[in-house]
């Protein structure tokens, strides 16, 4: 898709060769360490521009593949920009690359949710706020992943409600 893009961590910028794949798909690269205000002016205009976004709400790869805790990025984005999120969740991931040097093929799924249309960001309370609409995108991404990969959610009450909406369509529709 020609207005696909991600936020990418500038520590790859290291690597000739994916340095050379971000920039081909003008991607976004970001400083995780600090509030990087000009990725994220960068980001936000890319957005309201009508560009499609890939950011990871953890800030950095999961090395067991569960849920960590998210960063509030995503939520100040999506609030600040005024657009949609869709939720996705991905497995498999943690073992792709050594199955790939061994010349088998990883299974890999990803899985798109709806896209939803986070609470408004009051400045009063504004990290409240802010940590609300991140634990609502990673719970909808939870419920998105087999149960394993939950983490940190696993037990958030939010993700429940969720899991119980989508056993309850189930039903109804069997």
């Amino acid at each position: 898709r020609e207005r696909l893009t991600a936020l990418v961590a500038d520590t790859y910028q290291s690597r000739p060769f994916f340095r050379w794949i971000v920039n081909q798909v003008n991607g976004i690269w970001i400083n995780r360490d600090e509030a990087d205000i000009q990725a994220l002016r960068a980001a936000r205009e890319y957005l309201k521009s009508g560009g499609i976004l890939g950011i990871a709400p953890e800030g950095t790869r999961s090395q067991t593949g569960r849920l960590q805790e998210a960063k509030t990025g995503v939520a100040y984005l999506a609030d600040k920009a005024g657009v949609l999120v869709v939720p996705t969740g991905i497995s498999g991931t943690q073992n792709a690359f050594s199955k790939l040097f061994r010349f088998r093929r990883p299974k890999i799924r990803i899985e798109f949710g709806k896209p939803v249309k986070l609470q408004p960001v009051d400045r009063r309370n504004r990290a409240a706020d802010l940590q609300r609409n991140s634990d609502e995108i990673m719970c909808r991404i939870a419920a998105l992943l087999p149960a394993e990969y939950h983490g940190v959610y696993q037990d958030h009450p939010r993700l429940q409600e969720i899991l119980a909406e989508q056993n309850a369509g189930l039903l109804r529709t069997v």
